[in-house]
């Protein structure tokens, strides 16, 4: 089984940037701004209505507090600052959730902080601790081999390993740098390969044209691409066809 997310409510006021609408009928977990990356309480409460509606999980999608760069420049927060704020945020998108007779079901850091946390010890921490001060013992997302999982296991927290189909990989299975030429994959048929590859394979070809073994439970078609929606239609698509059970992550 595969599990097919999508970083969704990444609007802010009359400012919209996602296709909520299209691929919450595509996707099985949803990856929702909490509001410091993107996402207002206006947008959260829309996005998990229509996600409780569809069937589709629920995930918090947390960030460093950087809004007016979409949470993708580095920043160092000390770690008791930034567990307070993961469980800020979790404990908001909780409230609309629940309205929608939904629950937060697991937590994926976003941009910057997901990056950081694949060999900052420290953060990885923060994040985890974050996690369990929000309550529960939610799944978090990461990437395989990362500083996240580990200290999610450590935890007791189950860590979902993840893979990126519209994202680049360097040979050690990381995800190439925004700022690097070549770093989002957007032609649709590349996609909908590597997606395949993952899937069926567990692997997917680096930069360098060598073959890079990533072990994924859930697999991300990010919601900001251009045309990411028609994408992730054609990316499940493709998986059903193939003969992979799509479907959110046990």
């Amino acid at each position: 089984m595969i599990d097919l997310n999508a970083d969704l409510g990444e609007g802010f006021g009359r400012w919209t940037l996602t296709d909520d609408d299209a691929l919450l009928s595509v996707v099985t977990s949803a990856n929702v701004a909490c509001g410091f990356h993107a996402g207002d309480p206006s947008v959260m409460r829309r996005v998990c209505g229509l996600a409780a509606e569809r069937g589709v999980r629920i995930g918090a999608q947390v960030s460093y507090r950087d809004l007016a760069g979409f949470g993708r420049r580095a920043m160092d927060v000390p770690a008791d600052e930034l567990a307070a704020e993961v469980a800020y945020q979790i404990g908001a998108l909780r409230v609309f959730a629940e309205a929608a007779g939904a629950e937060v079901a697991y937590v994926k850091p976003h941009g910057a902080l997901y990056n950081r946390t694949v060999h900052d010890a420290e953060q990885a921490s923060a994040v985890v601790a974050g996690v369990r001060l929000a309550g529960g013992a939610l799944p978090v997302l990461g990437l395989p081999g990362s500083r996240l999982l580990t200290a999610a296991a450590d935890a007791g927290l189950t860590g979902v390993p993840e893979a990126f189909a519209d994202r680049a990989y360097t040979p050690r299975g990381t995800l190439v740098p925004r700022r690097e030429p070549g770093s989002v994959v957007a032609d649709g048929d590349e996609v909908v390969r590597r997606a395949l590859a993952f899937a069926l394979d567990g692997s997917v070809q680096g930069v360098d044209g060598t073959a890079v073994a990533v072990a994924a439970r859930s697999l991300c078609v990010h919601g900001d691409t251009p045309g990411a929606a028609r994408i992730a239609a054609r990316v499940r698509e493709a998986l059903e066809a193939a003969g992979a059970d799509v479907g959110a992550f046990a």
